[in-house]
């Protein structure tokens, strides 16, 4: 097993195996866990979030028969983290996700993602079918443009003057200002993560996020979107994909059943899932109905 440098967190399960891989003239971190012939490929959220969050509360699904396999993607946490914000786009990082499955041999996985990941998750089956015998999509959306409207109306549930202050900060480049982070709070506690205490894990990817990712690809932060993502839609090449998929979300989710339902309508396989307590993290806000969910979809398709 390679070294780990610096070492993983106390509190974090150990992988079975790390490795690193060259894509592009530049490594990627790899985390494996488990040793099962069903491999279990996660593609975290973000963009510009190390894996923690994901990689800890998916690697129990080593328990029960699959193989889990997590990275953070370029820039971010343990993998390097070039300078070059040309490097910041989807389709490299599609690229990313097949050199890796080539590379360790993984054959076609089920694969996973969630927020961002639901994205590049959707952009990698229409690119590479063969790469996947499943898909599951948490917490995302296959358009965008949608996901702004969502937005607009979540913080238009703050108020007219909340929504005015926010917008004058934003104009104004004082996004840093505490009255703008107040309403921010409020957002992320309601459609982000709607427990008191955020989990250390959640809270590492968090604090180790690359923000010249996640500003060139998203923007300044989760609630407002200028990047290059801004008008990525995929919503009406859905029905390409032949893969079961399921689809989760959050009945508070920032990315919304409306999105959820409009994705498993244009499917050709769709299974969906709502989980009513939670919003963008049902792995934490409701993590033993989501590993049940997620263990039923994932053994009803073993073998492929």
């Amino acid at each position: 097993m390679a070294l780990l440098d610096p070492p993983l967190p106390a509190d974090a399960r150990p992988p079975d195996e790390t490795f690193r891989v060259r894509i592009d003239g530049y490594e990627v971190q790899v985390y494996s866990y488990g040793r099962g012939p069903e491999v279990l490929f996660c593609l975290n959220g973000g963009p510009g979030l190390p894996c923690d969050y994901v990689r800890e509360t998916h690697s129990v699904m080593a328990d029960h028969g699959y193989r889990v396999v997590v990275h953070d993607q370029l820039g971010t946490g343990r993998s390097d983290k070039p300078k070059d914000k040309g490097l910041w786009t989807i389709g490299r990082y599609v690229g990313e996700v097949e050199t890796l499955r080539r590379t360790l041999g993984l054959g076609r996985v089920h694969l996973l993602g969630q927020s961002w990941g639901t994205w590049l998750g959707f952009e990698y089956l229409l690119t590479h079918p063969e790469g996947a015998k499943s898909f599951v999509c948490a917490n995302g959306t296959a358009e965008v443009p949608l996901h702004l409207l969502d937005l607009q109306r979540l913080r238009g549930a703050l108020g007219a003057e909340t929504v005015a202050m926010m917008a004058r900060h934003e104009a104004e480049g004082t996004t840093d200002h505490p009255e703008y982070q107040g309403a921010l709070q409020i957002l992320n506690y309601r459609h982000v993560c709607r427990l008191d205490h955020w989990p250390p894990a959640l809270m590492r990817s968090l604090d180790g996020i690359n923000m010249d990712i996640y500003g060139t690809m998203w923007g300044p932060n989760e609630f407002t979107c200028i990047g290059n993502l801004k008008d990525w839609d995929r919503l009406a090449d859905l029905p390409r994909i032949e893969q079961p998929c399921l689809v989760l979300c959050g009945h508070h989710d920032e990315l919304t059943p409306d999105s959820a339902a409009r994705i498993a309508r244009r499917l050709k396989k769709p299974t969906l899932r709502i989980f009513k307590n939670s919003s963008h993290m049902p792995f934490f806000e409701e993590p033993t109905d989501y590993i049940a969910t997620l263990r039923s979809f994932l053994d009803r398709h073993r073998g492929g």
